[in-house]
Parts: structure tokens; sequence; C-alpha cells
């Protein structure tokens, strides 16, 4: 295991430098504004790239939790995609909640009627920070069979990275503690699950470190040599993390967009994500405040 390289600027080859990047998010809306859609637009805005949406479904969300959730029907779902997709055009998706089988049935389709080449970026939402279950688990096989191949870089964290290779069988908590593993351990659980979730067909895996001990990404790319790499950064344990995998998944997307590798790219999601959570919002809400990848504070003192 290598630790990342630090990113350097790539274009995409065959994109315009001066048309601004296009990003897709398919997810659901928070309306607290911490996660989903929300959480999102703003990663792109921050990357400096254009953000559309194709909401899957609707929660009635704070920051303490799920209340209600409505599922958006999948032919709007597919409509959203294509209506976007045909007027404006897309340079990198995100694919976040999706909650039924048949909205997973749906994005698979959008994602094949995508131009050529495009770079899908899936974080494999199940549960909410609160607990809220945001993939019905009838859904969870769906998920595997019908998303995971057509994804170029997934970012399970670590109990959706047990689930998903059913090397446990446990349901994905909310918000599980830090393992009390060996570093020897838990380093050879987590590449372990990386090498199984790669398995399953994604082009690249990015195991996110928040619920372990050490906080460092571990990045595998199936068109490597096998080498799984480590992207380190600092723990913020005091920071405010709601919203914290959506920001991270954005990010990961928006770089995509930009034209730099899923490395790169990799890289600079985990430094911005571990950023947003050290400058979140701890006095949003009376739950986990979200985090601020914009920088609020720093915007309202310039």
């Amino acid at each position: 295991m290598r630790a990342g390289a630090p990113p350097t600027p790539r274009t995409a080859a065959g994109r315009d430098p001066l048309r601004t990047p296009r990003a897709l998010t398919i997810a659901g809306s928070d309306s607290g504004g911490g996660a989903g859609v929300q959480a999102d637009l703003k990663a792109f805005a921050r990357c400096g790239v254009h953000g559309m949406t194709a909401i899957t479904a609707i929660t009635a969300q704070s920051t303490t939790g799920v209340s209600a959730i409505h599922t958006v029907p999948p032919e709007i779902v597919l409509a959203q995609v294509r209506a976007v997709v045909e007027d404006i055009g897309v340079d990198a998706v995100k694919v976040g909640m999706l909650g039924t089988a048949q909205t997973v049935a749906a994005v698979a389709l959008a994602i094949d009627e995508l131009p050529a080449g495009t770079p899908v970026v899936v974080d494999p939402v199940m549960v909410a920070e609160s607990g809220a279950r945001l993939l019905e688990r009838g859904a969870q096989q769906a998920l595997i069979e019908q998303i995971l191949p057509r994804a170029t870089v997934l970012t399970p964290n670590l109990p959706e990275a047990r689930v998903l290779a059913d090397l446990r069988s446990a349901e994905p908590d909310a918000a599980p503690p830090v393992t009390q593993q060996g570093d020897a351990q838990e380093d050879e659980e987590a590449e372990a699950l990386a090498r199984a979730v790669l398995a399953l067909g994604p082009g690249a895996v990015v195991l996110t470190g928040g619920h372990r001990a050490r906080a460092a990404d571990l990045f595998l790319d199936a068109a490597g040599d096998g080498t799984v790499v480590a992207i380190e950064g600092e723990r913020h344990g005091d920071g405010a993390a709601h919203g914290s995998g959506c920001t991270h998944s954005a990010v990961l997307a928006a770089q995509l967009a930009l034209g730099r590798t899923p490395l790169e790219a990799a890289t600079i999601a985990r430094a911005m994500a571990g950023a947003a959570i050290a400058e979140g919002l701890r006095d949003i809400g009376a739950g986990a405040g979200p985090v601020d990848v914009l920088g609020l504070a720093r915007m309202r003192s310039g």
C-alpha cells in the first residue's frame, strides 16, 4: 500500500478549457440543506463546475433526522436526466440516494444513455447519518447488479463496503463507532473490503476512512497493478460532518468533470471533504451540523 501523490492540473482530452464543465447529481433532496443534492450542488460550485440535478426522492430532513420520504416516480427521474443531458450536456455524474429497485433500474438506463466515456461516481447511500434507511433492503441487490458495474468510481464507507461485499452479515449503521482493532488488523480488513467491492464491477473504489481509526481513504483501480493507495488526511473529531459523504463524492465527480484522473480526483476530494468537516457549521440545528465546503464564515468576513 502506498501513499497518494498530490494532484496535478489536467484538462480532459477533447474538452474545451473555455467551456464551463457540467456535473449532474442523481440523488435525494435534503430539506435541511446539509446532504443530498443540496450538498452536491455546493460542492460542484466550490470546484467551479455547473451543477444539475435529477432528484430521486424528497426527504423531510433536519440535522436531527429524517421524518418522511417521498420517492419520485422512476420515469420522472429518467426524464430529468434526459432533459439536462440533451440540452446542457454532462461531463460527469454523481449517483447518491436511489431508494427503490425501480429507481435503480431507471438510473441504470439513464447511465447507459449518457455520452460514451462519461465518468460516473457512485456513493452507495443506504442509511442516513441519523439512522433512517435511504435504500430499501430489497433494492440492495439491484444496486450491486445494475449500478456498481456501471460506476467509474465507487465511494463506500466501511459499513457500506461490508454490506456490499457481504463479508459481514450486518446492516450498515448510521454512525458506527471507530473500530478498536489494531492498526494492522484494521488495514488488512479495509484492503480486503476494497478488493472485494472492486470485484463487483466498478472501475475504481475509494473506501473512505471516516469510520476507521486511521482516517485514510483507500484507492484501488481495476486498471492498475493491484496496489492499494492510501490517501491520508486528518481526522476532525470536533467538526460537523453531516453531508460529508455526499460532499466527498460530489467533489470527486466535479474533479473528473475537470479532467483529472480518478486518483487525482480522489486525493482532492479527501482534502476538500476533510476541510469541509473541520469548518462545519456547528451552530446550525440541534443535531449533527452540516459540513461547509464553501467557507461561509470567510465569505462573510471578506
